[in-house]
C-alpha cells in the first residue's frame, strides 16, 4: 500500500523545483538530475545549484514536512552523479558531439555552446572545465563539447573531477552550514532558494553584459 501511495507522489514531481525533486527521490534523485545536467544535453533546464544547496539545507531539517536528508548520502550522490555525468557527456562528445548538437533546435543550447567554447579558449582547457561546473547551461554543453574538440581525456578527467567535487561539495555543505546556524531557517525555504538560483544566473548576466560591450566597441 506503502508503495501504491508513493507513486502519485514521483509520478507529480516537478523536475524544475528541487524540493518537489527531493521528496520524491531524496539522495538518488540528486545523483540522477546532476548526471542528466552534466551529461547529457536534455538537462540544462535542470535545477543543479539550487537542488545542491537545498538538499544540504534539508540534512539539518525536514523543511515544512519535506524529507529529512543524511549528509554523506547526499555528498556521495552528488559527487557521484556529476562526475559519471561529466565522463560521459565528455564520451559521447567524442563519439559526434557536433552532431548531436546540430540536431537541438534550442536556442538557449546554442548559446551556451557558444559560450562554453569561449571558456575553452579563454581559460585554457584545465580552468575552463573546473569554471564551467558553476555557470548553468555551460556545464551541460562543456562536457560534450570538449570531447568534440579533442580535449584530452586525462586533462579532461583530471580538472572535471576537480571541479565537480568544489562544486557538490562546496554547495552542499554551504547549504547544510547555514541549516546548522540559523534556526527555523526552512521557513524560508523558498526565498533561500531563489537567491541562489539567482546567484547562479548572475555569471550569465555578466557574460551577456560583457559581449555587448564588447559588440558596441
Amino acid at each position: 500500500m506503502s508503495v501504491l501511495h508513493a507513486l502519485p507522489a514521483q509520478l507529480a514531481v516537478n523536475p524544475l523545483d528541487a524540493g518537489s525533486l527531493l521528496g520524491a527521490f531524496g539522495a538518488l534523485g540528486i545523483a540522477a538530475v546532476l548526471f542528466a545536467e552534466t551529461g547529457l544535453l536534455v538537462g540544462f533546464f535542470l535545477p543543479g545549484d539550487s537542488l545542491l544547496f537545498t538538499a544540504g539545507l534539508l540534512c539539518t531539517t525536514g523543511g515544512h514536512g519535506g524529507p529529512h536528508l543524511v549528509l554523506w548520502q547526499v555528498l556521495v550522490a552528488a559527487a557521484a552523479g556529476a562526475l559519471a555525468g561529466a565522463q560521459v557527456g565528455f564520451l559521447l562528445g567524442r563519439r559526434g558531439g557536433r552532431a548531436l548538437l546540430a540536431r537541438s533546435r534550442n536556442k538557449r543550447l546554442h548559446e551556451g555552446a557558444l559560450r562554453a567554447e569561449e571558456f575553452l579558449s579563454r581559460y585554457g582547457h584545465g580552468r575552463a572545465v573546473v569554471l564551467a561546473r558553476f555557470v548553468p547551461i555551460v556545464r551541460t554543453v562543456l562536457n560534450p563539447l570538449a570531447g568534440a574538440l579533442g580535449v584530452g581525456t586525462r586533462t579532461f578527467t583530471l580538472w572535471q573531477v576537480a571541479g565537480g567535487l568544489v562544486w557538490t561539495v562546496g554547495l552542499v555543505l554551504a547549504g547544510y552550514g547555514l541549516g546548522s546556524s540559523v534556526p527555523n531557517v526552512d521557513h524560508y525555504l523558498l526565498p533561500i532558494v531563489a537567491l541562489v538560483v539567482a546567484l547562479s544566473l548572475l555569471p550569465i548576466g555578466l557574460e551577456l553584459l560583457r559581449s555587448r560591450r564588447a559588440g558596441a566597441r
